[in-house]
């Protein structure tokens, strides 16, 4: 691991958004709460809080770090027949919290797919991503406006 020893403690935050695409049926049954397994958005709220607080455990290398807060936000894009995700992790430590913001979103994409993977296994997870972060020693860091992601054309990959 990196040594974080000389580093001064400061508040750090950091957000992470992904994704769940599905059929719109399989969306309208998570927006109405017909799930056979229960309420998928709160078990994934929990799921993700739980992997924000365990992320040392689960990502190689990283450091155990005293979360101060995770907030776990979803809302639907029927035009994308999707469940988008947001998470903000908070700390006052030595090293950021990137790694425990992307987790959360990992692991609650994850329990959408654990939980509604019987009525549609064609849910794909995707674009999971830093969206912003804040503290330490390099400040703040937003992701462009407007950011896409896509594939690389031929003569980018060259």
């Amino acid at each position: 691991m990196v040594d974080v020893g000389a580093k001064a403690e400061s508040v750090r935050e950091a957000t992470a958004r992904g994704e769940v695409r599905m059929k719109p049926a399989t969306l309208a049954m998570v927006r109405e709460g017909r799930a056979h397994k229960g309420d998928v958005l709160a078990a994934a709220q929990i799921a993700g809080i739980q992997a924000a607080k365990r992320t040392w455990e689960i990502v190689p290398m990283c450091h155990p770090v005293p979360l101060t807060g995770v907030e776990m936000d979803f809302d639907f894009d029927a035009q994308q027949s999707a469940v988008r995700i947001r998470a903000t992790a908070r700390t006052v430590a030595r090293t950021g919290v990137e790694m425990e913001a992307l987790t959360a979103v990992v692991a609650a994409a994850l329990c959408v797919y654990d939980m509604c993977k019987a009525v549609d296994r064609e849910m794909t997870i995707t674009e999971v991503w830093l969206e912003r972060k804040s503290g330490g020693r390099s400040g703040t860091w937003e992701r462009t406006p407007g950011f896409a992601l896509r594939k690389a054309s031929r003569d980018e990959r060259t």
